[in-house]
C-alpha cells in the first residue's frame, strides 16, 4: 500500500512539474499562447506562425531533410550547426585544403561554395485534415485496410491542395494515427557554404563532450540560399541571386539569465513519448545494451586508425561522428530512464488509466469500451513476445549493415543478384550504383576489414541461436579476397576505385557478384534472418501499432483537465518552449546555465584532436578582446534551458520573448537524452550556442565583418 501510494504521488508531482515548465513539441498552429505568455513571451502566436503574412516560420527551414536552419539576414544568410553541415564541409576538404581542421570563410559571395543535393525547405501552411481522412472509419477497422484507406484519402487531399507550381504537399499522421495534418512546403535547391569554424571550435570537445554539460562548443556554420531572378526556387546556376526571405531573425546580443523565457522552433525527428512501461524495459534492458556494445567496438577500431593517419581521419570524420552520436545517446538514455523512475511512473499511470477505463465502461456501452479495457495487458504481452525479435533486428542492423560498410556492400550486391527480373530492377540497380559510388569515396579496406571481423564475431556470439544461419563462417580471407575490398578485380578493375565504370557493365558485375564467396555467405545470413525474424517481427509490430493507436486515443479520451498530451515528433515543424535554467544531474552537484570562454581554456590540451585550440582564439581570450559581444567582461559560449528537443532540432533557432535569436540549438545533456521516450523537466535540458559567441567568432576570430554587417543586431 505504501509503495503504491508513493508512486502515485511521484506520478502526480511529475505531471505537475511538466505543466509548470512548458515542455512538449507543439504544432505551431495549435500553441498554448496563454501559457507561453504566462512564462514571459511578449509576442503572439500569430507572430510565430501565420500562413497569410510574414512570421517567424518564414525564417525557419528544414536543412537537408535532417536538421533545422534559420535565415538571419535579408540576403538569405542561413545559420545551422557545424555538425549539420559537416558532410558539406568535408566534401570541399582535402589534405591540401583541410576546411575541417582550418575552417572556411568566404570573403565575398563569389567565394561561396555550391553543394549539389543540399536543400532548404520552408513550411508555407499547415491544415488539420483529420475529418477528411478519418470520416466514417470504424474504430476497430482492420489495420491494413485502414492504412490503405488513409493513404488513398491523403493522396486525394494532396492532389487537391491549393499550391503553386514551386510548392509541394504531404499529409502526415499525428497521435499514432488519430489525427492528420496537411503541410504545404517550398524547397530551395541552391544552398552554398559561406563559413565554418575549424573543428577545434565547431567540434570542440568532440566525442568526450558530446551529450555533456558543461559544454564549450561553437557548433555553427553559415550557408546561403540562392534563388532565380524572381526569388523562386531553382537548381544551382551561376546566375542565381541571394534569396530574399519574407522574414529573417534579428540576432540578439543582450544575453540570457536564469528564468528567461525561450522557445525553439524546428523540425524534431522522432520521439515515442507514449509507450507503455513494458516497452521502456525492452529498450533499456535489452536493445540499448546490444547496440551500445556493437558501436563501441567499431569506434575503438576507427579511432586507432584515425589517430595514426590524417587521410583516414578526414575520410572517417563524418561517419565516426555519426556512429558515436547514437552510441553515447543510448548510454545516457538508459541512465536517464533509470534515474527518473520513468518505467515505474509509466506503469503507475497505466494502472490509473486502466481504472478510469473500468469505471467509465461500467455504464458506457460503445465501440471503444469493447477494446479499451484489454489494450494495456495486450500491449505488455506483445512487447514480451517481440523483444527477442527486436534484439535480432538490432544485431543484424548494427553489425551487418550500419557499422560495417563491407557487409553492407555484400548485402546490396546480393540483392542485385537475386532481384534480377523485378519490375523496377533498372531503377534499383541505378540507386545501388550511386550509393556505392558515394560509399567508396570514403572507404578504407583495412579499417573496415578489422571493424567487420569484430562485428561478425559479436554477431555469432550474441545473436539468438534460433536466428543464426547454420554452418556459415565468414573469415578475414573472405573479406580480403572479395571484389568488395578490391581483393578480386572485375575485368582487371578495382570496384573500390572504378565503381561507376564497373556498374556500367552490368553482366560482368553480376557475374562477379554471384561468384564472390563473401556475397554468397552474406546471402545465406540474410536468408536465415528473413526466414526466422522478419515476418514474425513485422506481424507482432503491426499488432502493436494498431493497439498503440487505440492506447493513444484512450489517453486522449481520459486525460486530466490540465494534462498536456502533445504529438510525437515526426520531422514536421514544431515549437517547444521553456526557461533558461541550470540543473542538478546528481546528488550534491549543480550546473549553472551558461558557460564562458574561461572554461574553453580550462579544457585546452595542446595537440589533442578533441581539445586543441587555434592560437588566435587563445590570443583573443588572453587579451579579452571580445568586441561588443561580452557581458560584464565575460564572453558567453553555451547555455541550457528546459526546451524539449531531439534529433532534427539540431540547428534550430533558440528565440527570446520577442522572437529574437539568442542561441542555436545543438545538443542535450546526457542525463536528459531519455526525453525522446520520457520528458522530465528536472533533468531534461537542451544545449545551445550563445548567439554572442557565434557573432564573436565570425567577427573577431574569422574577420568576416561583411557577414555581421548584413545581419540585424539587437543590442
Amino acid at each position: 500500500m505504501i509503495n503504491k501510494w508513493f508512486w502515485s504521488l511521484i506520478c502526480v508531482l511529475s505531471i505537475t512539474v511538466v505543466y509548470a515548465q512548458g515542455g512538449g513539441m507543439w504544432i505551431p498552429t495549435e500553441l498554448n499562447e496563454e501559457e507561453m505568455r504566462s512564462m514571459g513571451m511578449r509576442i503572439g502566436a500569430k507572430d510565430i506562425f501565420n500562413p497569410n503574412k510574414a512570421s517567424i516560420k518564414d525564417a525557419v527551414a528544414h536543412f537537408g531533410g535532417g536538421c533545422t536552419s534559420e535565415v538571419i539576414s535579408p540576403q538569405g544568410l542561413l545559420l545551422t550547426n557545424h555538425h549539420c553541415g559537416y558532410s558539406q564541409i568535408q566534401s570541399h576538404s582535402s589534405v591540401e585544403n583541410d576546411y575541417l581542421t582550418d575552417g572556411f570563410w568566404a570573403k565575398n559571395m563569389g567565394e561561396e561554395l555550391p553543394n549539389p543535393g543540399l536543400t532548404a525547405t520552408f513550411i508555407v501552411d499547415i491544415q488539420d485534415v483529420t475529418d477528411q481522412v478519418l470520416q466514417g472509419m470504424q474504430f476497430q477497422m482492420e489495420e491494413s485496410a485502414r492504412l490503405d484507406l488513409v493513404k488513398r484519402r491523403s493522396d486525394a487531399i494532396v492532389e487537391s491542395a491549393k499550391k503553386s507550381a514551386d510548392q509541394d504537399a504531404f499529409v502526415r499522421a499525428f497521435y499514432k494515427g488519430n489525427k492528420y495534418y496537411l503541410f504545404i512546403t517550398e524547397t530551395y535547391r541552391d544552398v552554398r557554404l559561406v563559413g565554418a569554424p575549424p573543428n577545434s571550435i565547431g567540434k570542440y570537445g568532440s566525442d568526450t563532450d558530446n551529450w555533456v554539460w558543461p559544454r564549450h562548443t561553437g557548433d555553427f556554420a553559415l550557408f546561403r540560399i540562392y534563388a532565380d531572378k524572381n526569388n523562386r526556387p531553382a537548381e544551382y546556376h551561376k546566375d542565381n541571386v541571394p534569396f530574399k526571405p519574407k522574414h529573417h531573425l534579428p540576432v540578439s546580443i543582450k544575453g540570457v539569465k536564469e528564468g528567461d523565457f525561450t522557445f525553439v522552433f524546428g523540425f524534431p525527428g522522432v520521439t515515442d513519448e507514449y509507450l507503455p512501461g513494458s516497452a521502456l524495459e525492452m529498450i533499456t534492458k535489452t536493445q540499448n545494451p546490444a547496440r551500445i556494445a556493437l558501436r563501441e567496438e567499431a569506434l575503438k577500431i576507427m579511432d586507432g586508425y584515425m589517430r595514426a593517419d590524417d587521410k583516414i581521419r578526414i575520410q572517417y570524420a563524418s561517419k565516426y561522428a555519426r556512429i558515436a552520436n547514437f552510441w553515447k545517446k543510448w548510454i545516457g538514455e538508459s541512465q536517464g530512464i533509470a534515474r527518473s523512475g520513468a518505467i515505474d511512473i509509466k506503469k503507475n499511470y497505466e494502472a490509473q488509466l486502466q481504472e478510469k477505463i473500468r469505471q467509465h465502461c461500467l455504464t458506457a456501452k460503445n465501440e471503444k469500451c469493447a477494446v479499451y479495457p484489454s489494450v494495456i495487458p495486450q500491449l505488455n504481452e506483445l512487447y514480451e513476445q517481440i523483444t527477442p525479435y527486436n534484439l535480432a533486428a538490432d544485431y543484424f542492423d548494427e553489425a551487418l549493415y550500419r557499422n560495417s560498410e563491407t557487409f553492407r556492400v555484400a548485402l546490396l550486391l546480393n540483392n542485385l543478384v537475386r532481384r534480377q527480373g523485378d519490375r523496377n530492377y533498372d531503377d534499383y540497380y541505378t540507386r545501388v550504383s550511386e550509393s556505392l559510388a558515394s560509399l567508396y569515396r570514403d572507404y578504407n579496406a583495412n579499417v573496415d576489414t578489422e571493424v567487420s571481423m569484430k562485428l561478425w564475431e559479436m554477431y555469432q556470439k550474441n545473436m539468438p541461436a534460433a536466428f543464426r544461419p547454420l554452418n556459415v563462417e565468414i573469415t578475414q580471407q573472405d573479406i580480403q579476397n572479395s571484389i568488395i575490398t578490391g581483393g578480386q578485380k572485375i575485368n582487371g578493375k578495382d570496384l573500390t576505385q572504378h565503381t561507376s565504370e564497373i556498374f556500367a557493365n552490368r553482366s560482368a558485375l553480376l557475374q562477379a557478384a554471384t561468384a564472390d564467396p563473401l556475397v554468397q555467405k552474406m546471402g545465406e545470413v540474410l536468408a536465415a534472418y528473413e526466414k526466422t525474424v522478419v515476418d514474425n517481427r513485422s506481424n507482432l509490430q503491426n499488432q502493436i501499432n494498431q493497439l498503440m493507436r487505440i492506447y493513444m486515443q484512450a489517453q486522449l479520451d481520459f486525460k486530466d483537465e490540465n494534462q498536456k498530451i502533445f504529438p510525437d515528433a515526426n520531422s514536421t515543424l514544431r515549437v517547444t518552449y521553456g526557461q533558461v535554467k541550470g540543473y542538478s544531474p546528481s546528488d550534491a552537484v549543480y550546473y549553472d546555465h551558461t558557460t564562458y570562454m574561461e572554461g574553453v581554456l580550462e579544457k585546452y590540451v595542446p595537440g589533442d584532436y578533441e581539445f586543441d585550440l587555434p592560437k588566435k582564439l587563445i590570443d583573443l581570450q588572453e587579451k579579452k578582446d571580445y568586441g561588443r559581444y561580452a557581458t560584464d567582461g565575460k564572453q558567453a559560449v553555451n547555455f541550457i534551458a528546459t526546451n524539449h528537443t531531439t534529433g532534427g532540432n539540431s540547428g534550430s533557432p533558440a528565440l527570446d520573448a520577442d522572437g529574437n535569436l539568442i542561441g542555436l540549438n545543438f545538443d542535450r545533456v546526457w542525463e536528459g537524452t531519455m526525453s525522446d521516450l520520457y520528458y522530465d523537466p528536472n533533468i531534461s535540458r537542451n544545449i545551445m550556442v550563445d548567439s554572442r559567441f557565434i557573432l564573436f567568432v565570425i567577427d573577431k576570430f574569422a574577420d568576416s565583418k561583411w557577414l555581421i554587417n548584413e545581419m540585424t543586431i539587437v543590442e
